[in-house]
């Protein structure tokens, strides 16, 4: 960082001491480093981390990259004033995790600046036992917003540590923007859809339902945008508001708390999972409805309650559990009776089931690796790698299916519509 020279000066002299210094003289310090930096800044922009390194080098005199875990707790009281208190709680549990008595400088940007890695974690799982103040649930006077968000804590993070960090750290900026958005556009073109077809129950049952270019359908496969675009077309108002529901109350809270780029992730994967897994699995059926996004969603929320049940805090989760499997179910059992009606448009059979399945898989298997990793970096997670690795088998395979199998087989498929 360039500082002016009386800057330096007064940083190098600073430095120089060996011992710890006073609270009152390191107070006076800091309030000159801060006024001294307009005038660095308007000889060149200062990088987000200069303001970190400034403080971290004061305890740091010898630049070795490490300050003293007392030094540390000195430094967090000068600037407990701008710590939301249950950063504050995790930052002094970091401090006292550390048996060498010594935190680097790059776990100190981490923290300061609210960004988190693997060894922070492990850091804070050691001292999250050290940890003595009252839970978020014990909290009183709290606002509307503010126990929406607490509530969408308890119901998705299994470690009270986490919670309380994404309760200090949640802005609603962005909003859940992903999940609203698919929803709104399923609903509009299935509004637009019964409109055109004059018909909103079992809209699938209609004649002329499967001449919407949106429908995965086997004999137009070399469409690619089929094996996403067809979430946006639904059997009925019936298999549209289930999984509308279910998307909106799962989906969203798991996108509040781990972003629209990892939960769109997920949806997406089971989307084209679902329909990959017709074209193999049951190769004469057209594909419609967001089934196998909406299962991949559900799959990994249910699994990761299950494997962390006793950290999950969520009220009437086994309740909530049971009414998630008992609306899954419901949807799956139709959609198997729907596939084996008779057709209103033979030879076509009605639309597949096998896409929930095809979802289930996504979400019990990525799925459950984005749920468990909350602000920690995917690729660093092994298991991560190993699942990625089988979609794309699996996703390599599909295609060469597609291509080859339905020749070689001499499969007769229905005409198309």
């Amino acid at each position: 960082m360039c500082l002016p020279d009386k800057a330096e000066s007064m940083h190098h002299n600073f430095c120089k001491q060996k011992e710890p210094v006073s609270d009152r003289k390191l107070r006076e310090a800091q309030v000159r480093i801060e006024e001294l930096e307009p005038e660095a800044e308007e000889r060149l922009p200062a990088a987000p981390d200069d303001h970190w390194k400034v403080l971290f080098d004061q305890f740091d005199p010898g630049n070795t990259g490490f300050i003293s875990t007392g030094k540390f707790r000195s430094l967090l009281e000068s600037h407990s004033s701008k710590l939301d208190p249950h950063k504050k709680e995790v930052l002094l549990a970091l401090a006292d995790s550390h048996a060498d008595g010594q935190i680097c400088y790059q776990d100190f940007v981490n923290l300061m600046s609210n960004k988190r890695s693997n060894s922070f974690r492990q850091a804070i799982l050691q001292g999250n036992r050290r940890l003595s103040s009252k839970a978020l649930l014990e909290e009183k006077g709290l606002s509307l917003s503010q126990r929406l968000i607490r509530h969408v804590a308890y119901e998705t993070l299994p470690r009270e540590i986490d919670r309380k960090w994404y309760y200090d750290s949640y802005t609603c900026c962005p909003p859940p923007w992903f999940m609203i958005m698919v929803t709104l556009l399923e609903v509009a073109f299935f509004l637009y859809n019964g409109v055109l077809l004059n018909q909103f129950v079992l809209q699938v049952t209609h004649p002329h339902y499967l001449k919407n270019s949106l429908v995965y359908h086997p004999q137009l496969r070399a469409q690619a945008w089929r094996y996403l675009t067809y979430i946006f077309m639904h059997a009925g108002i019936e298999h549209l508001g289930l999984n509308v529901v279910l998307q909106l109350l799962v989906g969203v809270p798991l996108e509040m708390v781990h972003g629209a780029t990892r939960i769109g992730l997920v949806y997406v994967a089971g989307v084209v999972a679902g329909s990959l897994a017709v074209s193999v699995a049951d190769m004469t059926a057209p594909v419609v409805g967001s089934s196998g996004g909406v299962y991949a969603l559900v799959s990994a929320h249910l699994a990761n309650i299950v494997m962390n049940w006793s950290g999950m805090k969520c009220q009437f989760k086994l309740l909530q559990m049971a009414v998630a499997l008992i609306c899954m179910s419901m949807e799956f059992g139709r959609a198997v009776w729907l596939r084996f009606h008779p057709s209103a448009y033979p030879p076509c059979p009605h639309p597949s089931f096998v896409a929930h399945l095809g979802g289930v898989a996504v979400g019990i298997t990525l799925g459950v690796v984005v749920l468990r990793n909350y602000e920690q970096r995917l690729q660093d997670q092994s298991l991560w790698w190993i699942f990625v690795a089988m979609y794309t088998i699996f996703v390599l395979f599909a295609v060469f299916w597609n291509i080859f199998a339905y020749t070689l087989l001499d499969l007769k498929l229905p005409p198309p519509p």
